[in-house]
């Protein structure tokens, strides 16, 4: 947790006093980015904890993998691409597999009616409290606040998204859930919510957690869980946590239901072997996370420990129209490490709730849209620079840039772009259709921006659309003469001076 103040511009989107994690559409990214950008206080902190996360993976990839890196990614790339292209027999395999451990299994086309399932199961076993792990799908289908709306208490267990709960909050990275958020923060809300007296102290913060959530467990009833994986030959379901939150939260509870998208599925456990080699490293910096659960099915007799019940919810929530897109099915090949957020410079500079949805950064910008509507998300293709950091980090080699200009593509052909952007463009394209119209249009620019600079030989502030690139940075004024004009003048003095050696050598 970082040392700063509280971020004004980190708190989530609110409606009535509660956390909302998708925003009214059409949503507009530049309000709360430009709050995020201005807050010092917390781009600080979003960039100790990308980039050490950052540096971490690159120094630990190359200790495992060495040279054999970039072909491992293509391994474990064509796994998941080979998966998602056959996705309809490893499904019907895992459902047969898994039903014949004793799990049930359950579809919901979307998240209503993955709340729904749950919410049948709560109430036909009579479950009146809840603890939950860690899981993006919930967080993607709003399950939390559907369970408390049924009455049924609900509370997360992982420490990150327990913070972020009694505080109210939304997660803002698919890993580090509170990235956002400094120590300070938390020690508030421990006193107000909690009712402790404490310090700042993070190994203090920790333990109190820890104490209030042994007794939840021991009460809780129905336990909620995501998965990382799903194994199709065997039918089991694979956690990696490393608080071992989640191994309470699905085998003290008498009942388990798993949320978990259909993307999730790797063919056998050699392939899971791959993924697993890499999910941590890529995420947290670690050669595999403190715990590693495969669950194959209920309690059993003899079992020390488990629930009496497990179901699997497989939900699709605009999955399906992804795979049915050639083009950008590669996306669904995500295993959530979030390294692509930690190497992405955007992300770094607005944080994750600037994008208004569950999934923020390059990921999120990709499937943000096609999950929900890509209209209502315009912004979030256009939130990159396109410089491949992403790709680069990205340990299934989902070629992030590609999709997201793809996506834009897409977005220009369906909408109308502006009357003002319709001309620039135009001016710009006949601007390199000749030579003479390309380098006035150079001339024109370099004077315009030189006439602006102020004494210090910096742009501060220009006119529209300039001025979005100005508000938040410097623009260095051009030099006064561009390169092909002091190319053209050095070629000359070089000519001179050839031609002058040469009289010089004909007179001896």
């Amino acid at each position: 947790m970082a040392e700063a103040d509280t971020h004004p511009s980190s708190a989530p989107l609110t409606h009535e006093g509660h956390a909302i994690l998708f925003p009214p559409l059409p949503y507009d990214m530049h309000e709360r980015a430009d709050a995020a950008v201005k807050d010092t206080a917390l781009l600080s902190a979003i960039e100790s904890a990308t980039m050490g996360k950052y540096e971490g993976r690159k120094q630990m990839c190359a200790r495992a993998f060495g040279d054999d890196y970039p072909a491992m990614r293509k391994l474990a790339g064509d796994i998941k691409q080979h998966t998602l292209d056959h996705l309809d027999f490893y499904l019907e395999q895992f459902i047969e597999r898994a039903e014949a451990t004793g799990a049930q299994v359950h579809f919901a086309a979307d998240g209503a009616q993955a709340n729904a399932i749950c919410l049948e199961i709560a109430k036909r076993e009579n479950c009146r409290s809840c603890v939950k792990s860690k899981s993006m799908v919930t967080e993607e289908t709003g399950l939390v606040t559907a369970l408390e709306g049924a009455g049924i208490e609900t509370v997360e267990s992982d420490l990150g998204e327990f913070i972020i709960q009694i505080d109210h909050d939304a997660p803002s990275h698919i890993v580090t859930p509170m990235i956002h958020k400094t120590r300070r923060e938390v020690a508030a809300a421990y006193r107000r919510e909690l009712g402790v007296d404490c310090t700042e102290d993070p190994e203090e913060l920790t333990k109190i957690a820890r104490k209030h959530l042994r007794d939840i467990y021991r009460k809780a009833d129905l336990g909620v869980s995501g998965a990382n994986f799903l194994v199709a030959e065997d039918g089991a379901l694979v956690l990696c946590t490393n608080e071992g939150n989640a191994t309470f939260s699905v085998t003290a509870p008498r009942v388990h239901v798993a949320f978990v998208g259909i993307e999730k599925l790797v063919p056998t456990r050699r392939h899971l072997a791959v993924m697993l080699k890499l999910l941590a490293r890529s995420s947290t910096a670690q050669p595999i996370t403190v715990y590693t659960d495969i669950l194959t099915g209920p309690k059993r007799v003899g079992d020390a420990h488990g629930p009496e019940q497990m179901h699997i919810v497989l939900v699709d929530n605009g999955r399906s129209a992804i795979l049915a897109d050639p083009a950008l099915r590669p996306s669904l090949r995500c295993i959530r490490c979030g390294a692509c957020l930690n190497a992405c410079p955007v992300y770094r500079k607005v944080g994750g709730h600037s994008y208004g949805a569950v999934y923020s950064g390059p990921i999120g910008a990709v499937i943000t849209p096609l999950l929900r509507d890509p209209a209502g998300y315009k912004d979030l293709p256009n939130a990159s620079s396109l410089c491949g950091a992403c790709y680069q980090a990205c340990p299934v080699h989902i070629d992030l840039p590609t999709l997201l200009i793809e996506l834009r593509k897409r977005l220009v052909e369906q909408g109308k772009p502006k009357r003002i952007e319709r001309l620039m463009y135009r001016a710009y394209a006949a601007s390199l259709k000749s030579p003479w119209r390309y380098k006035l249009s150079q001339w024109l620019g370099r004077k315009w921006l030189r006439m602006t600079a102020d004494r210090d030989g910096f742009v501060h502030r220009t006119l529209p659309p300039g001025r979005a690139w100005t508000d938040h940075r410097d623009l260095p004024a051009p030099a006064k003469q561009s390169f092909h004009q002091w190319w053209r003048k050095e070629k000359g003095t070089k000519a001179q001076r050839h031609e002058g050696k040469s009289e010089i050598r004909n007179q001896k």
